[in-house]
């Protein structure tokens, strides 16, 4: 057996927990109990305890409170699923130990590497995302004191959302680093200019996954571009990073353009990387393709002792005689860290604007991301 199954027979001093919109607290004894509800029209003829209330309406602009624990323990599994149309209009947040910064701050369907909009299979060890949009978290997200998860619709529809929460009450947190998730997008990428996915962090901790959402605005490959990590003292101005990878299609498991030869583009999923979604407009390789890959560092993690002043991408295709072609594609970034304090610099919210999903071919408006902030 593996460590983590072996694990499962240890007899441990915790208490599971859950809570969904049949038991909005998590407490004991308290599921089934509501006698109004989005089930409760269906649920007339049986009554109290048959799925009177198994969703919950997040009105259009507004945000809902999806979870509030008020003591030390460790969220073990997110399950939360609504339609397709609502993946870039709804914002998850979670906010660690009262801290009044959330430590997530993402796009719902790009926080479970579904970015654009169109279903894919993910099958990987900490995100699953299953038919047909049945959305999957198995990152560990302890906390010393508490806990707060939310969702702020950003659109003008109201958003009809079904979820559970599971965790863990109790266990000693207090070596145990904060969850983190942080979204940028670049749309369209400035010329000859890195994407950013992370910069500013201070403290220790350790980078364990990246999700991109890539739409190429341009014809052929795009992906000759490096993922580079700047820690501790690298300097990211006029410095060196002290890891630099060879290309993004490297970076995320695959080599040679993901190219089958035959076929093209080939989609896969893995426990730790993938490129679940291949959105081919024209079939093959005519602008505007996208792509959404992840790769989580759960058995490779990025450990940093003071910092992560940096993590970026760049975006290379090839032009003529052989020489790398810097692209202004649309990406969208989330990266996902592990620190040693529940808030830390964070780029501006997630908008609705900056969210959008433009279907047009070609360059889309600028929608920049905006400076880091406390």
């Amino acid at each position: 057996m593996t460590s983590s199954a072996r694990s499962l027979a240890a007899l441990r001093a915790v208490q599971t927990r859950s809570i969904s919109p049949e038991n909005t607290d998590g407490s004991v004894g308290g599921g089934g109990r509501a006698t109004e509800g989005t089930g409760a029209e269906a649920a007339r003829d049986l009554g109290q305890g048959w799925k009177v209330s198994p969703s919950v309406d997040v009105k259009a602009g507004e945000t809902f409170t999806l979870a509030d624990i008020d003591s030390a323990g460790v969220i073990t599994h997110l399950w939360i699923t609504t339609h397709t149309d609502h993946w870039r209009h709804l914002v998850l947040r979670a906010y660690w130990d009262g801290a009044e910064e959330p430590a997530v701050e993402v796009p719902y369907g790009d926080f479970f590497a579904s970015g654009w909009g169109v279903f894919a299979q993910v099958d990987s060890q900490m995100i699953a995302a299953n038919p047909h949009g049945g959305f999957n978290s198995y990152w560990p997200m302890p906390f010393r004191e508490g806990a707060r998860l939310t969702l702020e619709n950003t659109s003008d529809q109201d958003a009809r959302v079904y979820y559970q929460v599971t965790y863990e009450l109790g266990g000693d947190h207090s070596e145990d680093a904060y969850f983190h998730a942080q979204w940028r997008r670049s749309n369209p990428l400035p010329e000859a200019t890195e994407h950013v996915l992370l910069e500013g962090v201070k403290g220790q901790g350790q980078y364990v996954g990246t999700y991109l959402a890539w739409g190429v605005n341009s014809n052929g490959w795009w992906g000759e571009g490096e993922i580079k990590f700047y820690l501790d003292d690298d300097d990211p101005v006029g410095g060196f990073p002290t890891i630099a990878g060879t290309g993004t299609e490297d970076y995320f498991g695959g080599a040679w353009n993901f190219d089958v030869p035959g076929e093209g583009y080939t989609a896969f999923s893995t426990p730790y990387l993938g490129m679940p979604q291949v959105i081919r407009p024209d079939g093959l390789y005519v602008a505007q393709q996208r792509f959404g890959m992840y790769r989580w560092h759960v058995a490779d993690p990025i450990h940093f002792t003071t910092g992560l002043p940096r993590v970026d991408v760049q975006a290379l295709g090839w032009k003529s005689a052989g020489r790398y072609l810097p692209l202004r594609d649309d990406i969208a970034s989330t990266a996902i860290f592990y620190l040693d304090r529940p808030a830390t610099t964070r780029p501006e919210p997630p908008t609705f604007d900056a969210m959008e999903i433009h279907l047009g071919t070609g360059p889309g408006p600028h929608s920049p991301v905006g400076p880091a902030r406390r």
